[in-house]
């Protein structure tokens, strides 16, 4: 049981993979690409340079957002372990662990 399962289950993948390729193939024309933009008439500044960096280079606009979300993490992890510690929340000590 637990084979013909195995085998259902992978011709259904392979059904579930297969037909948008075939569905391609059906309409008989050339398939355009999609064309991907952001519009920058209403941006200024920062919003309109980054906006343009998403346009001309996607490459350049990944690597640049995946050093970026780190580094603003762990500028706003400080910042709060700084607020934190100044109303009063010490969480430096693992003294009463909540047992």
């Amino acid at each position: 049981m637990k084979a013909r399962l195995c085998k259902l289950f992978t011709w259904c993948m392979a059904l579930c993979l297969a037909l948008p390729g075939y569905a391609l193939a059906a309409g008989g024309g050339k398939v355009e690409n999609i064309v991907i933009v952001a519009d920058t008439r209403k941006f200024t500044g920062w919003e309109a340079w980054w906006t343009n960096l998403y346009n001309e280079s996607h490459l350049y606009f990944a690597l640049l957002t995946m050093a970026l979300i780190p580094t603003i993490g762990v500028i706003f992890g400080v910042f709060a372990d700084f607020l934190m510690g100044f109303i009063g929340i010490d969480l430096k000590s693992r003294g009463n662990v909540g047992h």
